[in-house]
């Protein structure tokens, strides 16, 4: 049960990549706090903050997308080292405005752009690197202790934030990233070559999505675990609904709604600790069904909730079987996809991890407004999940059949579709 640390005993460039993926996520949440309250501190409006959340989420996804091409196409590493170089200096720069006595609005929104987008760049070759650096066996264990450094990072970095910004101050806290940067790319550098296989460069960038979006339809596996993730993060994401139901519902105050907001994160890192049989299950796709089966029902008992305390144990459950979900539906992904399409699809995993709880939360206002009740909502929201993700088990066999255990049939096939079609003018599909 508890957390594999296989990969990184067995790799050192797998541990060289954990290392810079720890450290990066205190950094990140380092300048997104200290963003928010700069941007805050100027303008008085909380829109100000909102609009800047806004630009960095869709330079995020315009990167993402772009970036899950190009990492099909050049060395992943070389991308890795660009992207976090050209970030390192973003930072730096909102460092040196932060410091000066009349700090600039409109750079903290370009610099937001731009990290936006250079992360997403990055982060498709980040995430096809890792079949790369471990053992075949070991991709969910790899994902587990990916999915541990984002937890750690969500737990201290805001808080270290908000010390550092009542203390030295915000322009202290985009130095400290920019320094954090800098000390991953010297982790980094010493990784292999990780050129991806076959010849992608050879095709028109839209044909290239094309080819993945074409392996996407025609493979059960992948398709499934992107479709049953939707019925989780759109139909029962109810955390734009804490605040009401913090103060109406359990009548209490800021205090109570903070508890809502972190007892999930408290059952996704117990979740996270305890993940060592994800990569041991042999009837993975079952236990992925299962897992967000188990973040539906916990979130409808937790709308059902009367008392404060057992809502806490819900919402610890939901999140306990949302990381068991991340991880099992990471490593699918690596497994059941090709190397030459490794950063497209990845890419696309990762959009859909950027917008859909956004999708989520708006959805759950809207029906908390129709319903005149924001329990009712979530509740409403549970029940929606489960049958979605009971349809796309039933519709979908080969995810139910999905295992880590052996290879998949034929050129990443899930079982139960046609493959891709191979892109006509690319050597890369033979």
């Amino acid at each position: 049960m508890v957390v594999d640390v296989a990969p990184l005993r067995s790799s050192r460039d797998f541990r060289l990549m954990f290392a810079t993926q720890a450290i990066s996520m205190v950094g990140t949440h380092l300048t997104s706090v200290a963003a928010s309250l700069q941007i805050y501190h100027l303008t008085g409006s909380s829109v100000q903050v909102g609009l800047m959340s806004l630009v960095l989420g869709l330079s995020l996804l315009v990167g993402l997308v772009t970036g899950g091409l190009l990492a099909d196409r050049v060395d992943r590493r070389k991308v890795m080292l660009v992207t976090r170089a050209v970030t390192a200096v973003v930072i730096a720069g909102l460092a040196v405005n932060a410091a000066l006595p009349d700090p600039q609005v409109w750079f903290v929104f370009v610099a937001a752009v731009l990290a936006g987008f250079t992360a997403g760049l990055g982060g498709p070759a980040l995430m096809a690197a890792t079949p790369a650096l471990v053992a075949p066996g070991q991709l969910a264990a790899a994902g587990a202790l990916t999915t541990l450094t984002a937890q750690l990072g969500g737990m201290v970095g805001p808080s270290l934030a908000g010390v550092i910004a009542a203390g030295p101050g915000v322009a202290w806290c985009f130095a400290i990233d920019a320094a954090i940067y800098v000390v991953g790319l010297a982790l980094l550098a010493p990784l292999p070559k990780l050129a991806p296989e076959g010849n992608a460069e050879a095709q028109h960038p839209l044909k290239a999505m094309g080819e993945g979006l074409r392996f996407l339809r025609g493979n059960q596996v992948v398709a499934g675990l992107l479709l049953i993730d939707v019925c989780a993060v759109v139909f029962a994401m109810p955390y734009a609904l804490f605040p009401e139901l913090g103060t109406e519902h359990f009548g209490g105050g800021p205090s109570t709604v903070g508890l809502l907001y972190t007892a999930p994160a408290v059952g996704s890192f117990f979740g996270a600790l305890t993940s060592g049989w994800t990569g041991r299950v042999h009837h993975t796709g079952r236990a992925l069904i299962g897992a967000v089966a188990v973040w539906g029902v916990a979130m409808t008992c937790f709308g059902l909730s009367p008392d404060l305390w057992f809502a806490l144990v819900f919402l610890a459950l939901a999140g306990l079987g949302d990381t068991a979900s991340e991880i099992l539906r990471r490593a699918l992904l690596q497994h059941y996809t090709p190397d030459r399409l490794q950063g497209r699809v990845g890419s696309l995993w990762l959009a859909q991890a950027t917008a859909g709880p956004s999708v989520g939360n708006v959805e759950a206002g809207l029906v908390a407004r129709a319903l005149g009740s924001s329990s009712g909502a979530v509740v409403v929201g549970g029940l929606v999940c489960l049958v979605g993700v009971g349809a796309v088990a039933l519709a979908m066999p080969g995810l139910r059949k999905a295992t880590l255990s052996r290879p998949p049939d034929g050129d990443g096939d899930g079982g139960g579709g046609d493959r891709a079609a191979p892109a006509e003018t690319s050597p890369a599909a033979d």
